[in-house]
């Protein structure tokens, strides 16, 4: 879990440690996305697939935002773009971290994209990756919300949008194994 908090012009850095293996009352779209089932949760990512699981994850985000109370996420063509190509840097670089190997940190990397442009903003970011049955985004988001600083994302009330960036593959070996890697970024403009 990694956060990112820019009130205007002043930057607060927050770094919570990493579990491997945001304002209004709810609506009542939020009530019924608590109540409803997500599809695909079970599914293992595979090509042609990837639309269904990052749909799944983004439902089962929801889902449990609306059951504390809060806003829905709405997904974000740029912050998925972020997202995405960090996952794949993972699985082709062979690295599981926040941080890229030349240095690049997750608030430069999604400003990069152009979001938040001239605007304050508050970014964070959860990755994870799985094999087998653990790559499904039921297993990804019981991790996530095992582990306190992810779930801390996942319900910060005042993040309104998300990229959900998800790469065939692990970046580790995987004895042979099907995987996956998942970077979700959060955001809000302000």
């Amino acid at each position: 879990m990694f956060t990112f908090d820019v009130p205007r012009l002043l930057l607060a850095f927050v770094l919570a440690a990493c579990v491997v293996v945001v304002l209004p009352a709810a609506s009542a779209d939020a009530a019924a996305a608590g109540r409803a089932e997500c599809a695909n949760t079970g599914l293992q990512p595979a090509k042609g697939n990837i639309a269904l699981v990052r749909a799944a994850v983004l439902c089962l985000h929801n889902r449990e935002r609306s059951s504390h109370g809060l806003p829905l996420l709405r997904e974000n063509a740029r912050l998925r773009r972020a997202a995405l190509g960090h996952s794949q840097d993972m699985v082709q670089g062979g690295f599981f971290a926040h941080v890229s190997r030349s240095g690049t940190d997750m608030s430069a990397r999604i400003l990069q994209t152009g979001y938040a442009r001239n605007q304050g903003w508050s970014l964070g970011e959860n990755i994870a990756w799985g094999t087998g049955s653990l790559a499904t985004p039921a297993s990804i988001q019981r991790a996530w919300m095992a582990s306190p600083g992810h779930k801390a994302n996942i319900l910060r009330r005042q993040f309104r949008e998300i990229g959900i960036g998800v790469a065939l593959g692990a970046p580790a070996p995987a004895g042979g194994l099907a995987g996956a890697t998942y970077t979700t970024d959060f955001g809000v403009r302000r």
